[in-house]
């Protein structure tokens, strides 16, 4: 039997609450991270054209950059506008921070409205043609998933 110095018999023992409560704030802000970047790719309402098969995107997960196209031709990229003049090398530079494991299934994913001319949609293209980018994917609604309007 261990014997208790006497200035302590007088505390009861417990367990330290400090490890698992750093557990638990991490397990928050791990949570609170996640969501935020799972909303990102949501943040500009657009209505997607409807495609009758697709990927979900749920079944992916390469690593993407994410450009969204509005009607009027603007780009916006993580809540930052982008021009056409730039897409290429702002689509080269998020390729170049990947690491070489992650480049080769990096996907450039086009979230456009239905409405949206080709012409608008052509330089993103051409800047992953110019940055050696094959996957290139569109974000669209299954028939099912469409909103109703």
């Amino acid at each position: 039997m261990v014997a208790m110095p006497k200035q302590n018999r007088d505390r009861s023992l417990g367990f330290n609450m400090t490890p698992m409560i750093d557990v638990v704030f991490l397990l928050i802000i791990f949570f609170l991270i996640s969501s935020h970047l799972t909303r990102q790719e949501q943040q500009v309402k657009l209505t997607l054209p409807v495609a009758r098969t697709a990927a979900h995107p749920n079944q992916m997960n390469n690593p993407r950059l994410i450009i969204n196209l509005l009607p009027d031709g603007r780009l916006v990229v993580q809540d930052e506008d982008w021009t056409p003049q730039t897409i290429g090398q702002r689509i080269g530079a998020a390729y170049s921070r990947l690491a070489p494991a992650e480049r080769e299934n990096f996907e450039v994913r086009i979230r456009c409205a239905r409405q949206t001319p080709y012409e608008f949609v052509q330089p993103i293209l051409n800047g992953c043609v110019q940055q050696g980018i094959w996957n290139v994917t569109f974000a669209v609604y299954l028939p099912e998933e469409a909103p109703t309007r």
